[in-house]
């Protein structure tokens, strides 16, 4: 998993740390010597890196501290403060209403999953009760609208491209005003893949968002994209306002830390973050509880809303009903090992609790693939009755 290595790093350092007899300015240093290498390492800007140590060091001031202070556990929280203030800029995104129509623009660089997040976002959205549609203005990739059509199609989501026009701006324009008639309320607009020495892509851009005027330009950024993530970041901030940024690929292997860099450059909120190529691999972001499971301390709220996703809330009475009366049938067993199988690989249910990955080793993705007889266990109980 992306910044797992981080994480387990960082980790380590304040363990050490925790460890020692005295903690005392020698101890402290070591301490975030270790983080700042692991943090260079993971490409995370250097100048960043400095700054955070700097905030720590100021925050904790070991000489000042008065004997009766849990200095562990104040660097701890320093070290918290400031992961959670790399990743947030103080300002929330832009929060789509529905009834109400409302305009996202997609940039970002080539090969980003531009066009599968876009999709992504849609679905989601469409789960959650509003009517997305999604706009191809990408006309510089060839099988740009054959993605973003059979993507749209598999998640039944209406779309608008042409084959034949190739001005991304009047393509854009004619797509926002088909779907506003339809009442969508969330309007998706797909633009082409570009990097900051591209001047003509860069110019196109700003045209499409002039004749559009989205309420919110994301920026999808590759987690693997290493250092190069803060002046690609910044040049697209100083060419459109971006509100948000949604980094993808998390379920890769890459070091990741351009996350934290485009946060930096942006100034703005990271609203999702991509875990595989399937279209519910796509997860809201939220800063504290990110930086705890990176921290190894867990995320017992991300788990639980996991657990809510998967199971229908109108079920969730039925079950505690039948269970009090002590009606536990092999139904009732199967149907729960269905909703534990949508939660997906183990490596992802155990990442909630980050110790299960930092202890055991288990990669997100999974420990192991299922056999197929186990699958054709589960499967033989469907004959079953209720009875």
């Amino acid at each position: 998993m992306v910044l797992a290595q981080l994480g387990g790093t960082i980790t380590r350092a304040i363990q050490q740390m925790s460890n020692a007899t005295i903690i005392d300015e020698k101890v402290l240093n070591e301490c975030l010597n270790e983080i700042n290498r692991a943090l260079l390492n993971a490409d995370v800007q250097f100048q960043l890196v400095r700054n955070m140590q700097n905030n720590i060091k100021r925050i904790v001031n070991i000489e000042d501290l008065a004997a009766g202070h849990n200095k562990r556990r104040i660097i701890q929280q320093a070290i918290f403060n400031e992961l959670c203030n790399m990743l947030d800029p103080g300002k929330p995104a832009f929060t789509p209403k529905k009834g109400k129509t409302s305009i996202i623009m997609f940039v970002g660089l080539q090969g980003s999953g531009k066009t599968t997040t876009c999709t992504k976002y849609a679905y989601y959205h469409q789960k959650k009760g509003w009517k997305p549609a999604l706009v191809c203005a990408d006309t510089f990739r060839a099988g740009a609208f054959d993605q973003l059509k059979q993507n749209a199609t598999k998640a039944k989501i209406p779309f608008y491209g042409s084959y034949t026009e190739s001005d991304p701006v009047k393509i854009a324009v004619e797509g926002v005003e088909t779907f506003k008639k339809e009442n969508c309320d969330l309007i998706i607009v797909d633009t082409s893949g570009r990097h900051k020495q591209e001047a003509a892509l860069f110019e196109e851009m700003r045209q499409v968002s002039e004749a559009t005027k989205p309420d919110l330009i994301v920026f999808v950024m590759d987690s693997s994209i290493g250092q190069a993530a803060f002046d690609q970041a910044q040049a697209f901030k100083q060419s459109v306002p971006v509100g948000a940024v949604i980094v993808t690929k998390m379920d890769g292997h890459a070091k990741g830390g351009g996350a934290l860099s485009a946060v930096a450059a942006t100034k703005s909120p990271v609203i999702f973050i991509g875990t595989g190529e399937h279209m519910d691999e796509f997860e809201v972001f939220d800063v504290k509880p990110f930086v705890s499971r990176l921290l190894g301390m867990g995320d017992w709220s991300g788990f639980m809303d996991k657990i809510h996703e998967v199971v229908p809330k109108d079920q969730q009475p039925e079950l505690l009903q039948k269970l009090s009366e002590g009606n536990f049938t092999l139904r009732i067993m199967y149907e729960q090992f269905q909703h534990i199988l949508k939660m997906g690989p183990i490596g992802q249910v155990c990442f909630f609790n980050a110790t299960g990955v930092q202890q055991f080793g288990i990669d997100a993705k999974g420990s192991r693939e299922r056999k197929p007889g186990k699958d054709q266990k589960i499967h033989d109980h469907d004959g079953l009755n209720d009875k």
